[in-house]
């Protein structure tokens, strides 16, 4: 996509689920990246869309409706 939107999603996860949410959210469009992390957050997904609007969507229907999520916090990348 060429003046995609892309952005970190950090994921919050239930104990003992990071390892296959990772896995299914890797398995959906759009994520061009997505592992399990130790600290604060579970899982870091990087994301594309075409626009800001997009992305929401994305992350409402489709990233927190998967199973094991407990928070998300999505930040949009941005070039200065």
């Amino acid at each position: 996509m060429s003046d995609s939107v892309h952005a970190y999603i950090l994921i919050q996860t239930e104990v003992g689920k990071a390892a296959s949410v990772a896995r299914e959210i890797a398995a959906i469009p759009g994520v061009t990246l997505s592992e399990d992390v130790t600290g604060p957050y579970d899982v870091i997904v990087r994301a594309e869309a075409a626009s800001v609007d997009e992305l929401g969507r994305f992350v409402v229907a489709q990233v927190q409706a998967v199973s094991g999520i407990t928070r998300t916090l999505t930040c949009p990348v941005v070039h200065l």
